[in-house]
């Protein structure tokens, strides 16, 4: 009679992606993602951000490494029991959006924008942020990362940008923001300069430059020269001044025909030159005023210049102790120069191109022209030295052209008047791993410097100050409304461009300076802007701030990370965040950064298409610690598809299948007593009380490793375990307590994992939760919570023993050259062990009794009754391969003729109840029917039917 099954069917060979892409469609008709939130409204909070991504372009395998574990923690908290938000985000000003309009136009730079015109262009970059915006969504939702799409911030509407203006206006109200003139690092490309959280972002290493040394002849004594070194001959036309060090020893070398004078610590440069004999020493203290000749005469100061000053910035670690100083090109140049009242001149222009003042080099860009200064350098027998040195140098971090130190006006925020309350900040915020804490984000703390916020570009935030032109008056505007404007007009450029303000203080005309803001303080400020605080949200902002957790890769540890601790700091005194979790790089299989632009990066359709996106996000979560560097490759995924996602699912299509042949069903009958299960249920429900304490425990922990990790070796041991060993438990014919403790026993377990492995692979989870559960989600129902009572240390431990036991006693067999097929004699083991689990050892290890001795011995004597057993063992191996080959059932019975050796009839004679249980033969007849189909091997012929 047929039963009625209890759960669907399971296939055995399941399309991973086709039963995610079911459950995306499933989630989406039945609002569970919605329902989630709504079971839980009213309880505890528990917040996390969304760093916004930049949506200027189809997002990569590796930009949904971040998005997995963002995903991970707020379904965790929601099975605890905490009502968790997740609004998503999208940024959405910045040189990424202006960099992919420029290429879309075919222009480049900032006078081919202007010349197109603003307002077309920012239009442009409205609107192509909206056309990644649908292609980013779609890997979210596929990927299963739970947000609300649809009610998104981004922060290019007016409502967030004055919540942004408040805030600057707040720091401009604390003395805390002002317009300096600084060296800062410029991208000529862009021709906008950049923050050192940006710097930080961009830099090469190996990167190639010349290494020239070059003499500076005295104008007392030409015959004399003070030997400078650079590694950017570009900024030598720049050169107003030599720097010393005021206590450092020197020396005059007579060289050939000529003097030179060096650091003594550095007399090892003048090799290149030959033999030297040292002339006379002195103190840097005694060049000091020294005039030279100066290399170029372009744009001749009207004070003096050209001369050597001490400076506290001299070293003897590297060059040669005496430093070319370029007061426009070098922080320390600048603030030396200003410091001794030298003039401050560019002899290159904003893009990056010497001005027509410089004549030679007129027009070229800086690199371009460094080849050409070392050669004239050549020619005028100035140069004394040239070769080349690979360094660590910085890049645009957008659109990869060497940065340049370049000295110009900039807006910053005076970060260096808080650092201490930053390092405290930083200090109180749990970091994961935790060495960024007092690491790469404590050294960047330690040496902070102030924040240059204005970019000289075109899409952003415009700068809410305005400019006196008649006396010079500043002001600083927090909202719309201070401008006589709709909250809802739109503030960016060239609109707010034409906004004129009444000078208070002279009844003049104020205009708008023409910096937009840096995009990284637009991140920063979600906390509160997301909200349109403080015009509005006041409430939802208090509720939510700070955060619990936020997660991103670790280049965001001086971008976004930093941005949101020093506003939060500024604002509200504290971090912003309570725990971070840094992540590494996503890299090609040999170890390069993947990106679209170097064609390395994993297309996330096509992982998800091929393997599922539960093994991408399994991979991620276990391939390496957290904080390390992914090798990111297809295999690397397959193999998480066939060694742990396959291996859970032949467990529970395993479990299915028998279920539904059994009849059984869940809570149907009374639970068996754990003191009358079997010994291998007992251990496996101790092992899934300890699993389910060391997963929540490790994820409370934000120890994703720590949380992952032992759920696969979890699923190793139950399938190659627990449900080896129970197989014919599950096979039989009688429906006893023994099958009924194995069933209850793996379904629990089953059930106890989906719940486990929800927040990790949430697809795979719903799929057999569902189907255990009678159609409930997964994601509505409570974390497991570990049955304390279920623990059995000593029995996890003896059952460790016996495991280590038979892997030494299968070893031994292996040496042997014994198949385990074969019966033998017994095992001598050191300690004795439960008979239940010697049970397990004996069968397990084919042995006939465990013997207690001193060191583990395998006897591998085979009499004739233990070599007809092993015969008996490759007879049932024989017809289980023959009913795979002739497509029967599992629960199919048969009807078995064989034919063979007279040691074949008399393993039948044995051993033939046995193999016919073994097979589910109904009937086992020596003959060989010739309407009957077979296989034939070692003297043996099998033939069977189905009965």
């Amino acid at each position: 009679m047929q039963t009625m099954k209890t759960f669907e069917d399971v296939s055995s060979r399941p399309s991973l992606p086709e039963i995610e892409r079911e459950i995306v469609d499933l989630w989406e008709r039945e609002g569970t993602y919605a329902a989630s939130l709504e079971q839980r409204r009213g309880e505890p909070r528990w917040v996390f951000y969304e760093g916004p991504p930049t949506a200027n372009g189809r997002p990569g395998t590796h930009h949904v490494l971040a998005r997995v574990f963002k995903d991970l923690f707020p379904r965790y908290r929601t099975m605890k029991g905490c009502f968790v938000e997740r609004k998503a985000g999208w940024d959405t000003h910045g040189l990424p959006v202006e960099l992919e309009i420029e290429k879309k136009l075919g222009i480049s730079g900032k006078q081919q924008i202007e010349e197109f015109g603003i307002e077309r262009f920012n239009e442009l970059c409205r609107r192509s942020v909206y056309e990644y915006v649908d292609a980013w969504t779609d890997v979210s939702r596929r990927m299963g990362f739970w947000q609300d799409y649809d009610d998104a911030y981004w922060t290019l509407t007016s409502e967030y940008m004055q919540s942004v203006w408040w805030a600057l206006r707040s720091m401009w109200d604390q003395g805390l923001i002002s317009k300096r003139f600084r060296v800062a690092p410029y991208c000529p490309r862009c021709m906008t300069p950049l923050s050192s959280h940006e710097l930080a972002q961009g830099y090469k290493d190996d990167v190639p430059d010349p290494s020239v040394f070059v003499r500076f002849r005295l104008k007392r004594d030409p015959g004399t020269s003070l030997l400078a070194w650079t590694t950017t001959p570009w900024t030598l036309p720049g050169n107003v001044a030599l720097a010393v060090g005021e206590d450092l020893d020197y020396v005059e070398v007579r060289q050939g025909d000529e003097h030179l004078i060096v650091a003594d610590a550095r007399l090892d440069v003048l090799e290149a030159g030959g033999d030297y004999e040292v002339v006379r020493r002195m103190k840097g203290a005694d060049l000091v005023g020294l005039d030279y000749e100066p290399l170029y005469s372009y744009l001749p100061p009207a004070e003096r210049a050209w001369y050597v000053v001490a400076a506290d910035f001299v070293s003897v670690e590297e060059g040669s102790g005496i430093v070319h100083t370029a007061a426009a090109y070098g922080a320390d140049d600048l603030r030396l120069c200003l410091e001794k009242g030298i003039p401050v001149r560019h002899t290159v222009d904003l893009r990056g191109r010497f001005v027509p003042e410089v004549e030679k080099f007129a027009g070229m860009s800086v690199k371009e022209a460094d080849p050409h200064i070392v050669e004239d350098l050549r020619e005028r027998g100035l140069l004394y030295s040239a070769g080349e040195v690979r360094h660590t140098y910085p890049f645009c971090w957008r659109c990869d052209t060497p940065l340049i130190y370049y000295a110009l006006d900039s807006w910053y925020v005076r970060t260096t008047d808080l650092k201490d309350q930053l390092v405290a900040n930083n200090a109180a915020t749990r970091w994961v791993p935790a060495h960024i804490k007092t690491g790469r984000m404590g050294d960047w703390l330690e040496n902070n410097v102030d924040w240059a916020i204005s970019r000289s570009r075109y899409w952003g935030t415009p700068l809410p100050f305005w400019v006196c032109g008649a006396c010079g008056a500043t002001r600083c505007v927090g909202s719309a409304e201070e401008l006589g404007l709709d909250p809802e007009t739109d503030l960016h450029r060239p609109f707010i461009d034409t906004v004129r303000l009444p000078c208070e203080a002279c009844g003049g005309e104020m205009e708008r300076v023409p910096e937009v803001l840096d995009c990284w303080f637009d991140s920063g400020a979600m906390p509160f802007a997301q909200r349109g605080y403080p015009r509005r949200g006041r409430e939802a902002f208090e509720a939510t701030f700070p955060a619990d957790f936020i997660c991103e890769a670790i280049d965001q540890t001086r971008g976004w990370f930093y941005s949101l601790l020093a506003i939060s700091t500024i604002l509200f005194g504290r971090n912003a965040y309570r725990t971070v979790i840094c992540l590494g790089h996503v890299l090609d299989p040999v170890g390069k950064k993947a990106s679209k632009s170097r064609g390395n990066a994993l297309d996330p359709a096509f992982v998800f298409d091929t393997f599922g996106a539960d093994a991408l996000r399994w991979y991620f979560y276990t391939a390496v610690p957290v904080g390390e560097p992914y090798r990111a490759s297809e295999q690397a995924i397959q193999q998480v598809v066939r060694q742990f996602l396959l291996t859970l699912w032949n467990v529970y299509s395993f479990f299915v299948t028998y279920a539904n042949l059994d009849g059984f069903v869940p809570g149907r009958e009374a639970p068996v007593p754990a003191a009358d299960r079997p010994v291998l249920d007992r251990w496996l429900l101790s092992r899934l009380s300890h699993l389910v304490e060391t997963v929540d425990g490790s994820l409370d922990r934000y120890d994703v490793n720590g949380a992952a990790r032992p759920i696969q070796e979890f699923v190793e041991d139950l399938s190659n375990w627990y449900v080896r060993r129970s197989r014919r438990r599950f096979w039989k014919s009688e429906s006893d307590a023994d099958k009924l403790s194995a069933y209850q026993t793996l379904y629990q377990t089953l059930v106890t994992l989906a719940r486990l492995l929800a927040p990790f692979t949430p697809f795979l989870a719903e799929a057999v939760h569902r189907n255990l559960c009678r159609g409930a989600s997964v994601h509505l129902a409570d974390f497991p919570a570990a049955e304390v009572e279920a623990r059995d240390h000593a029995l996890e431990e003896e059952m460790a023993q016996a495991r280590e036991a038979v892997q030494a006693g299968l070893a031994a067999r292996d040496a042997a050259r014994v198949k385990v097929r074969q019966p033998l004699p017994a095992l001598t083991v050191t300690r004795e062990l439960l008979p239940e689990v010697a049970a397990i050892v004996r069968d397990e290890l084919n042995v006939k009794e465990l013997r207690l001795g001193e060191a583990l011995v395998l006897d591998t004597t085979i009499t004739d009754e233990l070599r007809l057993e092993g015969m008996a063992r490759d007879a049932v191996r024989m017809v289980q391969d023959l009913r795979k080959r002739s497509g029967l059932r599992i629960e199919d019975r048969i009807r078995l003729w064989y034919e063979g050796t007279e040691d074949w009839t008399r393993v039948f004679e044995r051993f033939g109840p046995a193999i016919a249980a073994e097979t589910l033969a109904v009937e086992v007849r020596a003959g060989r029917p010739a309407d009957v189909g077979g296989r034939e091997g070692g003297g043996l012929w099998i033939g069977l039917k189905r009965a």
